[in-house]
């Protein structure tokens, strides 16, 4: 490895109230013994988050260190050249900013749930072509009653824990924010409202005398949509974050300047710069070096 070439990194390590000074010492071990330097550390809020420095190491290699050494902890690495702040997120919405997916949760009142939901985790792992899942899927759900989605959105759509914090602490100090979703604009439109998000973009169930047709208007958003959404944001990639969980975010995940999966399926997980397995989205916040006497509530 060419050391001139490695940036110096931060390791951000989180889990809130549950995080102690030997987890620090435990992580400098892990970089040491990967062949990085370990530097100083210290406290985002004692007990929940930290920062730790190091050189001499990809931040490939030091997360990988650290995750297995401290496999309870989410960990986030990033160039210290990086701005820690950042200036833009762009996030998915199913199962990243609410805790279900929409389409399952719609055919289960028209009693598929379960085959559409065989669908939704094959698409999100991967394994299939997403517009082609998206129109199967669809399909199956013509004739529904148009007045079951916002049903649906009442009974079924929770925000995930963090989400509201995350969007409008990084608003206020500056970043605009994009919910893009390979779902509804049903369901994307007032989630945005919800939490706060400055621009949506999902797709359209065409629905025609009260009742869904079975089809999706074009063009849809699909993987290559959301990642022309962040690069048309006109912010510098390094200052972007985004965040999602399926294969449908891989390339938005590659291309933003952080990218972190959240609870994510492995191919995600696998891409990104981070994965967040353990927290909530307040672990966004950490990454970007906010305390939480920053947050906006």
């Amino acid at each position: 490895m060419d050391r001139s070439a490695v940036t110096p990194i931060i390791i951000t390590l989180v889990a809130e109230a549950a995080l102690s000074a030997a987890d620090a010492a435990t992580a400098r071990d892990a970089i040491a013994h990967a062949g990085g330097i370990p530097g100083a550390w210290d406290w985002i809020d004692a007990g929940d988050a930290l920062d730790l420095r190091a050189s001499d190491i990809t931040a490939a290699a030091a997360r990988a260190a650290v995750e297995t050494a401290v496999p309870h902890v989410d960990v986030i690495v990033q160039s210290a050249a990086a701005p820690r702040r950042k200036q833009l997120i762009i996030a998915d919405m199913d199962s990243t900013m609410i805790t279900v997916e929409c389409i399952d949760e719609l055919a289960d009142y028209a009693g598929l749930k379960a085959q559409v939901a065989a669908v939704t985790e094959a698409a999100m792992r991967g394994e299939l072509d997403f517009e082609a899942a998206l129109d199967a899927r669809v399909a199956l759900l013509q004739d529904l009653d148009a007045t079951v989605v916002d049903r649906c959105r009442a009974e079924r759509v929770r925000l995930t824990p963090g989400a509201t914090s995350l969007v409008r602490t990084m608003a206020a100090h500056g970043a605009h924010s994009i919910l893009i979703s390979g779902g509804f604009t049903a369901f994307a439109r007032p989630v945005a409202a919800a939490i706060g998000f400055a621009e949506v973009h999902a797709n359209t169930l065409l629905v025609e005398d009260g009742k869904l047709t079975g089809a999706v208007a074009r063009p849809i958003i699909d993987a290559a949509a959301k990642r022309a959404a962040l690069l048309a944001a006109g912010v510098d990639l390094p200052a972007t974050m985004a965040v999602g969980d399926g294969a449908n975010d891989i390339p938005m995940l590659e291309t933003a300047g952080l990218g972190i999966a959240y609870h994510a399926k492995p191919r995600a997980a696998a891409a990104a710069a981070a994965a967040v397995r353990h927290g909530d989205l307040t672990v966004l916040l950490r990454a970007q070096g906010y305390a939480r006497r920053d947050w906006v509530l």
